[in-house]
């Protein structure tokens, strides 16, 4: 398979129209779009390696094993005071093709109102309509057969789906034993299977898709579908182990603030490489404010603190961080169930699940976990609970993000805020696993969340001001907060349905106990989860807005515009989830693929050709 072969010297001495920096879910799409047009020459610069054979990345049952590797920068929270002063790991790829080589592969979308919501604060052209060609644009389903939607429930409406994009889409062959009790468990819970969850309500339980190429059976990210079949193309240039450390931002003759380029180190040397036209950030919602606070944009008081020159005064760049919070209760279950725990327990079990999958791409190392149901918080709470939350979170001195947010507590407004989703495994890296036992975890996931946190670079040290090698400071304050206090009251509460779920026929009939938190009676009702919520939450890793769009309000709300250009810096521009003004219902990966898709439409449109 193809590799980067260019020098350091050689990629600083091509012209560029424009350069991105990293190689990841978002920046080898609009590498990809942009140089579908021969004039366009395009340079990309990648921290991490290109890897495209390595069963960890590509093998779909080996999801997670790549976290905490050379593949994954490793980042943690500070100590945050609504978990007890926890600190939490924050797993980013380092790889070409960033976190979509490392993910979990799960595709789905959000509802209608969750896009809608961003259209509301005054972006144009980012609700749910506007965003739907994209959607399908960076997609190719391959449809199940009737056989396969009657047996898994993987129904679907195809006008809904592309049918022509780099990345393949597939339901898995098969599925661990507790998928096939998922449905029926949850009907008995009033939870109903949704056939059309592309379509703009993802309510419900629905069997998901993944981005798994579905000849090979093998992990489907942006490396593999849109760097490698335009790897060949002489306006394509890209240099990986290359780390940009500073934007170069210049004044010009009109003393406007431009971005003519980029800083970077390889092996050990610095370089600097030009952009003709514009330097294009998708370092991602930890980076991405990172690199421009070190480059001089964002808050003042930060910036002195570093002991970085300040070019562009705007106090949002690192600000409006959310997150996906989980929880994982872990149940003892039937022990003739195998899945990836047992595989790394036994090694004659994992050499004949890697045979099984080498020779027909299917057993245990072709599943990933695809049971999810979507849920209404007025399926969990009071309607005078509901009303309440909505008090505190909606007054006459509340910003219009937040009054915009606030209204899935209206009456009526039914919307997937928490996410449940049950597989085989310890997912919890709480609770120690007993040899000889099997396990599942049910995760559940709040999805729009109150809780705003901030990425920043630290204060500068001894040695001198932080650079792209420093650790940034990520706080994502986790239950923090007047929003944060209605976070933690949901998700204690919600902790009670995922308990009820696994009490529930037939998914209780492979449940032999739950072993984590301890029960502590009879009835899910009738439990405390406030300590187990408190000390054990952790990061579903769907980092997005440190860099947000800010709409109607302009700089005074956010670090770019609707256009995705950074205000106070021309030629600058940021397509990456750090963008999203707030979070959505759904796993982001096929959302930064869209937000790929309509940066580079945009980017050809400012440039006078068509998309």
């Amino acid at each position: 398979m193809a590799n980067p072969s260019i020098s350091a010297l050689g990629f600083c001495q091509r012209k560029f129209d424009y350069l991105i920096v990293g190689g990841g879910t978002a920046g080898l799409v609009v590498a990809a779009r942009l140089t579908e047009h021969p004039d366009i020459t395009v340079g990309v610069l990648e921290a991490g390696p290109a890897v495209f054979d390595d069963p960890i990345i590509n093998v779909p049952g080996r999801f997670g094993e790549s976290l905490g590797t050379g593949y994954d920068w490793q980042f943690e929270t500070t100590p945050q005071p609504g978990l007890n002063g926890r600190r939490i790991p924050w797993n980013r790829g380092r790889v070409l093709g960033g976190t979509s080589a490392l993910n979990f592969m799960t595709w789905n979308r959000g509802n209608r109102q969750d896009f809608d919501a961003w259209e509301e604060l005054g972006n144009k052209g980012w609700g749910w309509d506007s965003l739907l060609p994209f959607f399908k644009k960076t997609e190719t389903f391959d449809e199940p057969s009737a056989e396969h939607q009657s047996l898994h429930h993987t129904q679907f409406e195809s006008e809904y789906h592309g049918s022509n994009g780099p990345i393949r889409t597939v339901h898995s062959k098969e599925y661990s034993v507790p998928h096939q009790y998922w449905h029926e468990t949850l009907e008995r819970l009033s939870t109903k299977t949704n056939t059309s969850h592309f379509s703009g309500s993802n309510l419900g339980a629905f069997t998901t898709l993944t981005s798994v190429d579905p000849n090979t059976r093998t992990r489907c990210s942006s490396a593999t579908a849109y760097y490698l079949p335009n790897s060949a193309r002489k306006n394509l240039v890209l240099l990986t182990e290359a780390t940009v450390q500073e934007i170069n931002i210049e004044k010009d003759g009109r003393d406007e603030w431009v971005a003519k380029g980029v800083k970077f180190t390889h092996a050990g040397e610095v370089y600097a490489a030009n952009a003709g036209c514009e330097v294009i950030l998708c370092a991602g919602s930890v980076q991405s404010p990172q690199l421009l606070e070190v480059s001089g944009v964002g808050n003042p008081s930060v910036l002195a603190a570093a002991g970085i020159p300040l070019k562009v005064c705007n106090p949002n760049v690192g600000e409006n961080l959310q997150d996906h919070m989980m929880t994982a209760m872990v149940f003892e279950i039937d022990r003739s169930i195998i899945g990836p725990d047992e595989l790394r327990a036994d090694p004659t079990l994992a050499a004949a699940a890697d045979l099984t999958y080498e020779t027909s791409q299917s057993g245990v190392r072709a599943m990933l976990p695809c049971a999810l149901s979507y849920i209404p918080v007025s399926q969990v709470l009071s309607s005078a609970s509901i009303a309440e939350l909505a008090r505190r979170v909606s007054t006459p001195r509340s910003s219009l993000r937040d009054r915009v947010l606030a209204k899935q507590f209206a009456p009526g407004v039914v919307r997937g805020q928490v996410e449940y989703l049950f597989d085989v495994g310890n997912w919890s890296s709480y609770f120690k696993s007993e040899p000889g036992k099997v396990y599942g975890t049910m995760l559940m996931m709040l999805q729009l969340p109150f809780s705003q946190g901030s990425v920043h670079i630290p204060p500068r040290s001894a040695a001198g001001p932080p650079t792209m090698q420093t650790k940034p400071v990520i706080d994502p304050q986790y239950y923090g907060g007047d929003g944060g206090r209605v976070d933690f009251e949901v998700m204690t509460t919600a902790q009670k349905f995922a308990a009820k779920i696994c009490s529930t026929a037939p998914l209780s009939n492979v449940i032999r106990s739950r072993v984590f938190p301890p029960q502590q009676g009879p009835a899910a009702d009738d439990e405390d989860f406030t300590d187990f919520v408190r000390n054990y939450t952790a990061s579903d890793w769907h980092p997005v807005g440190s860099c947000g769009m800010g709409g109607l309000a302009g700089i005074t709300a956010g670090v770019v515009d609707d256009r995705l250009r950074v205000y106070g810096v021309r030629g600058l521009r940021v397509v990456d989830a750090s963008i999203m003004p707030l979070q959505i219902c759904a796993h982001i990966q096929a959302t930064i693929y869209a937000i790929g898709e309509k940066g580079s439409a945009m980017i050809l449109e400012d440039r006078g050709v068509g998309g």
